[in-house]
């Protein structure tokens, strides 16, 4: 009985192929991607900024559930972003249909998760548990570093911007940097490839690993300018992601594509 996503000699030229085909960009190619992710987003409006409420949805309900512990809720916020390619697929199927010269619809994008739900469960689950593992490693480095008891939000804000817990502040901020780079490095075009082409867990993951080594000083630009829109949104108390979401959303599809072109047939 052979499993289903078994290393044969035709996938592994496939992955090959894939493999072959991982393009170079130049450094200014991500602020490309932005331009056509607005683009997208002006073309199908109401259905990404559907999307974009959600998001922000969830950072609201976020600090609605868990406001009274800060430490927790900086943990989720964070996860929160770790999970972002993984839900994003909304996006990718909207960019998809406009790029197939169809009207983007809602409807047909709420779904596309199914042409490789498989995959894309393995890859959700592989998410989800760096997520938790995120979650209780932010809450030991409170626990470890932070003094004078859990912080409220301002004492947070504080002290980030004025380095007052320099302990503190250097663990956070490497070890959250570690695990964005991580979901980043694996991800970066990881769900569109498992949509697109059907690849599986895996091979995606490692491709996309393949397409940032490939790559290193515009996905550096590319990172810096996630971080800089989802920052925006966190700073505008949520609201911001309804637009800065559906942006980087739509734009990660343009990166896909850019990184790894569709075959010339």
């Amino acid at each position: 009985m052979t499993l289903p996503h078994a290393a044969t000699p035709e996938t592994l030229a496939d992955s090959g192929s894939l493999l072959a085909a991982i393009a170079r960009v130049r450094i200014d190619a991500p602020f490309t991607w932005l331009a056509m992710g607005l683009s997208d987003l002006y073309a199908a409006r109401s259905a990404s900024l559907f999307y974009g409420v959600a998001f922000a949805g969830m950072g609201w309900a976020i600090v609605f559930f868990c406001g009274h512990a800060y430490s927790l809720t900086v943990a989720l916020l964070g996860g929160f972003m770790l999970l972002g390619p993984a839900l994003a697929t909304g996006f990718y199927g909207l960019s998809r249909q406009r790029e197939a010269g169809q009207v983007p619809r809602l409807q047909a994008s709420l779904t596309i998760w199914r042409v490789n739900l498989a995959n894309l469960g393995i890859f959700a689950m592989f998410a989800g548990a760096v997520f938790l593992i995120w979650v209780w490693t932010s809450l030991g480095v409170f626990a470890v570093f932070y003094s004078g008891g859990l912080p409220t939000a301002d004492d947070f804000l504080r002290e980030l911007l004025a380095f007052d817990n320099v302990e503190f502040v250097i663990a956070y901020l490497l070890i959250g940097s570690g695990f964005a780079a991580f979901i980043f490095s694996i991800s970066v075009v990881a769900v569109p490839l498992m949509l697109d082409r059907g690849k599986d867990a895996i091979r995606a993951m490692l491709l996309s690993l393949a397409a940032v080594a490939r790559n290193p000083l515009p996905m550096l630009v590319w990172a810096a300018l996630i971080v800089t829109l989802a920052g925006i949104g966190f700073a505008t108390a949520f609201t911001g992601l309804i637009v800065t979401i559906p942006v980087l959303g739509h734009a990660s599809w343009h990166a896909y594509r850019a990184l790894i072109p569709p075959p010339a047939d």
